[in-house]
């Protein structure tokens, strides 16, 4: 038995046409999976007339269908084809039209790519944190150099773009090449190396121009690596990097003064245009020309208006003679004056030094000096006669009294020795015992004695 249909609601259960399904889950897919990154193998490649890919990726267990539109794969560096493995960049999406499910890519690059890009976005994040690619680090370039380095392939034709375009915009620049290669195992060392001689040379370059063509991820590996970013960044001179075509970004790019997006463009960003430099100095000619005949114009009016003012340099001269005249009478007046007055104070002057004359008060003082000296020596002999009777007096009354005379006619000093000459006068029998050393002091010597003993008496006993 069929189970039998149930009934419609009309308001849950509308029915709805097939494009009207097939746009809303267009609009669900679309927004749920706006950017996905997807591997797979290539089959049923097939470009068309219009540009456009069309192809599947497939694994071993489902397949789903791509485009990518002409607008996204011209940039692409390699031909897909059958077989091989890809990861591709798109959203996904359903053609309404057929109600296919597909993926819309804008980017595809080989599978081996994929690990070597999640490294190099790993590296760019360190050097970043790091302030390599600062904006603040980062340099102008001159104006007018007149000396560029270009580090580059030979053979590549980078430098001879390079080249084109310097000689056609501004060929008076000195241009060196250093030829490094530029994939491959040497490249590394080889790059780094030419910054090194570039910064040594005798006369630098104001410039360096870091440049190579396009190619994958791998042919630019050596624009990527730590070395090369931290030597370009170290670099003491401004550095242009122009690694591959527009699409095509190196770390080098972010480290360098400037990223130009080709060769040539780098070329034009280094060096001025001839044609512009020569229309600016036309213009610069021009308003100076003008300037300075606006200037010649003031400066001849003015010129006009001082002459009008100027005096005639003989009317000048004249009362300037005049004045000289003038000046000459009134000097020589008022040196005649002047001498006058000279002659007159030195006549003055000459009769107070004849009354001061020396000569006429020398014979006067020579008189009192002769007088006074008569009566100084008179004076002297006087006063030495009488200073010879006062000593000739007090002698004879000092030897009266000398202890010396008495000592002549027989008497004695007697004494106890110390420290003096005489010692200690001995005036009475008391003050001394026996046993004391005594000395009795006489007119020609001393007697030295010891005292054995003492006796008393007054002056009637001694009678």
């Amino acid at each position: 038995m069929q189970p039998q249909p149930q009934p419609r609601s009309a308001q849950t259960d509308r029915v709805r046409t097939v494009s009207e399904i097939n746009a809303e889950a267009r609009f669900l897919i679309e927004e749920r999976f706006r950017r996905v990154w997807i591997e797979g193998e290539i089959s049923n490649f097939r470009p068309y007339a219009s540009g456009h890919w069309y192809f599947t990726l497939q694994d071993d267990r489902a397949q789903l269908r791509c485009v990518m539109f002409s607008s996204a794969n011209r940039f692409v560096r390699f031909r897909p084809s059958n077989g091989l493995s890809v990861v591709t960049r798109g959203r996904l999406s359903i053609y309404e039209g057929r109600g296919s499910f597909q993926a819309i890519v804008d980017h595809i690059e080989p599978a081996g790519e994929g690990a070597l890009r999640a490294a190099l976005e790993k590296l760019k994040a360190r050097l970043a944190a790091q302030g390599l690619f600062d904006e603040t680090r980062k340099r102008d370039l001159p104006s007018f150099p007149r000396h560029v380095a270009v580090i580059s392939s030979r053979a590549g034709a980078a430098l001879r773009d390079v080249i084109a375009v310097i000689r056609r915009r501004f060929p008076c620049i000195r241009v060196t090449c250093f030829d490094v290669a530029v994939q491959g195992f040497e490249a590394e060392g080889e790059i780094i190396a030419a910054f090194d001689r570039a910064e040594f040379m005798r006369h630098p370059p104001d410039v360096i121009v870091l440049t190579r063509g396009g190619g994958s991820l791998e042919d630019l590996a050596a624009f990527n690596l730590e070395s090369v970013a931290r030597r370009i960044a170290a670099a003491r001179i401004p550095v242009v990097s122009a690694v591959g075509h527009e699409t095509d970004v190196t770390i080098a790019d972010f480290v360098a003064d400037r990223r130009a997006p080709t060769p040539s463009a780098a070329a034009e960003m280094v060096t001025p245009d001839r044609l512009d430099v020569e229309n600016r100095l036309r213009r610069v000619e021009d308003a100076l020309v003008a300037r300075i005949r606006t200037r010649l114009d003031v400066d001849q009016r003015l010129l006009g208006a001082t002459t009008q003012r100027l005096v005639h340099p003989g009317r000048t001269v004249e009362q300037r003679m005049l004045r000289t005249d003038e000046l000459g009478e009134r000097l020589l007046g008022a040196m005649s004056a002047n001498l006058a007055r000279s002659r007159t104070n030195l006549l003055h002057r000459v009769q107070l030094l004849a009354r001061c004359n020396p000569a006429a008060r020398l014979a006067p003082a020579r008189e009192r000096v002769v007088r006074a000296t008569s009566r100084l020596r008179t004076g002297a002999a006087k006063t030495a006669e009488r200073a010879e009777a006062r000593l000739a007096t007090l002698s004879r009354a000092l030897n009266a009294v000398s202890p010396l005379a008495t000592l002549a006619r027989g008497f004695a000093i007697v004494a106890k020795p110390d420290d003096s000459h005489w010692g200690q006068p001995v005036v009475s029998v008391s003050s001394v015992e026996r046993g004391d050393t005594i000395v009795a002091h006489l007119a020609d010597g001393a007697i030295h004695a010891n005292v054995e003993g003492t006796d008393t008496h007054s002056p009637k006993d001694g009678e």
